[in-house]
């Protein structure tokens, strides 16, 4: 996380945002879920059987919405996901058909000076300022800590055969760790959080270009969706895509 001076530090605001979410060409069902609720914004990405995938990624997205409703957010975001991962767990507990269910969720709050992010999974959060995007979520998965460590190449990471291996998701135990990070906005940056059906299809490079070139974010969620299909659509797909701008 860098220090902004004192000169960036100014007050913004959501200027636009857009969310998107497509079942891809290989699943059968969505298990996708998010919240595009100003000043809040999610990514949850489900799995397990029995349309459980379905119901935790809800199950977190509708506890973070009552959250928000709630005015707990943000110095509570962990603690929401916290509450949605009890309870994701103990419906897996009650219900042999949806033993193993879980999620990712990347959620992020927008306050005045500072976005504040907290993570489980492999789900991301991109920065996109200056023509440069910014990966700044770390994916718990199998790969995405092969790469920390320099054993993978982030272009060796694309195509592991194990790179689906998720070490860390909310309900799969009674506990879970949430990341917490803020950095600091400013006038113009794009975010994008998505789940893997998104950058696992589409490069970096292509995701920098498509918002360059794009106009409102509402068609470059759709245009990303898109590119996503046009490379396989092996996944779900989802963008939750906002922009800041400075306040009046």
């Amino acid at each position: 996380m860098s220090s902004p001076t004192n000169e960036q530090i100014r007050p913004v605001r959501v200027a636009e945002h857009a969310g998107l979410s497509d079942v891809g060409l290989e699943r059968a069902g969505n298990e996708d879920s998010y919240v595009v609720r100003e000043p809040l914004f999610a990514v949850a990405d489900g799995m397990g059987g029995a349309k459980a995938g379905e119901i935790a990624s809800g199950m977190v997205a509708d506890t973070l919405e009552t959250a928000s409703d709630a005015g707990h957010l943000p110095e509570q975001l962990a603690a929401a996901i916290e509450d949605a991962n009890r309870r994701v767990h103990a419906l897996a507990q009650e219900d042999r058909s949806r033993e193993g269910m879980g999620t990712t969720v990347t959620a992020a709050w927008v306050g005045d000076t500072a976005l504040t992010i907290a993570h489980v999974g492999d789900s991301r959060c991109y920065r996109y300022r200056g023509d440069r995007l910014e990966q700044l979520t770390e994916d718990h998965s199998l790969v995405g800590g092969l790469v920390r460590l320099g054993k993978l190449t982030p272009q060796e990471a694309e195509n592991h055969p194990q790179r689906s291996v998720i070490l860390r998701a909310v309900g799969v135990e009674a506990n879970v760790e949430v990341d917490v990070d803020d950095h600091e906005l400013e006038d113009g940056d794009v975010y994008l959080l998505c789940s893997d059906g998104l950058y696992s299809m589409v490069r970096d490079e292509v995701i920098a270009e498509t918002l360059r070139m794009a106009g409102p974010l509402g068609d470059a969620a759709g245009m990303l969706i898109d590119l996503a299909n046009a490379s396989g659509g092996r996944d779900n797909i989802t963008a939750v895509l906002f922009r800041v701008a400075a306040a009046a």
